[in-house]
């Protein structure tokens, strides 16, 4: 087999197992006979020709930390054919005739661009939100609701020595599966998502109940893209202060969840993910994405997952304001 040489980038927001996923591209790649390149900054690094050789070495010692290694940045204006066709030049320029995507929905579509225009492209599912098409799980979810379910946990400890209780925000833009399974794994009194709209006088009423049991605390977890999110909720019952018998915290945990060194799933499906997308590359196919279902690695066309948005188990809201009572 004659020499090729393939590229790697991550790009959007950074998850926890990307540079588990960058080092398996890596050294299957080279194992495979081929050089490997890395692109800084994800897609403005591509049109900046920010593209550099990576050995073995290179990779080593970065399995188990957070974030990822190569970088990333979000540049709209890649959404241009002419941005986009400086990018595939400066690939071209170095012979690389491959490249491996690392990101959520943003990233994807911007790989499947670059697929259409001509370049081989495969991308892999990362991103903490969970709400990638083509596959049931990606890289950096279950670090990042560990991370949520260990603040949840800390917060109900104070909660319960002063009579209070907080809403917790949790990130997931506009998808609602890190709040929901926040909640339940960490026996919240409700959750409120982005995918069925909860008006404040129903938490109110959950609240009062709570304090009328003589709950000790009560929790709320609230997704960042919820109509009412936990600064608007809070503002909410500021203007009826003392109704809800509970002293009122909020605690917006961010980019907290993002930075977490990633844990033992992480690391593997990133690693079964990125392995998986250099075989789809040496078998000739592309302009796929790699995803977990059911166990097992699976490859979605791109075109069939971009612009969807994945749906949310909403029996599980049922079951977790089951388990709140």
């Amino acid at each position: 087999m004659s020499t090729r040489k393939i590229a790697v980038l991550t790009s959007g927001g950074d998850a926890p197992g990307m540079n588990a996923a960058i080092r398996a591209v890596v050294r299957t790649g080279i194992a495979k006979g081929w050089e490997v390149f890395g692109v800084r900054n994800g897609y403005s690094g591509l049109v900046e020709g920010q593209i550099d050789p990576l050995g073995a070495r290179d990779v080593g010692n970065i399995l188990q930390r957070g974030g990822t290694f190569l970088g990333s940045a979000r540049l709209p204006g890649f959404k241009d054919e002419p941005v986009r066709a400086t990018g595939l030049a400066n690939l071209s320029d170095r012979g690389i005739d491959g490249l491996v995507v690392i990101g959520g929905n943003g990233s994807q579509t911007g790989a499947l661009a670059l697929s259409r225009a001509g370049l081989p492209v495969v991308g892999v599912a990362s991103t903490i939100d969970n709400d990638l098409a083509g596959t049931e799980i990606t890289i950096g979810v279950d670090t990042a609701l560990n991370i949520a379910l260990e603040a949840i946990d800390r917060l109900r400890v104070t909660a319960s020595s002063h009579k209070r209780a907080f809403l917790v925000e949790v990130m997931g833009r506009n998808c609602g599966y890190l709040a929901l399974m926040a909640g339940i794994a960490g026996g919240a009194d409700s959750v409120v998502i982005p995918e069925a709209d909860t008006e404040p006088e129903v938490i109110a009423q959950i609240l009062q109940a709570a304090w009328t049991r003589g709950k000790p605390h009560a929790l709320v977890v609230v997704a960042e893209g919820a109509r009412h999110n936990a600064v608007k909720l809070a503002q909410h019952f500021e203007r009826e202060k003392g109704r809800l018998g509970f002293d009122l915290r909020v605690t917006t945990l961010g980019h907290v969840q993002r930075g977490g060194e990633p844990g033992a799933f992480d690391r593997l499906l990133a690693t079964r993910l990125a392995a998986a997308a250099t075989d789809c590359l040496e078998r000739g196919e592309h302009g796929r994405l790699m995803g977990l279902w059911q166990g097992q690695i699976r490859t979605t066309p791109l075109d069939e997952i971009v612009g969807q948005t994945k749906p949310l188990d909403l029996s599980l809201l049922k079951l977790q304001k089951v388990l709140a009572q």
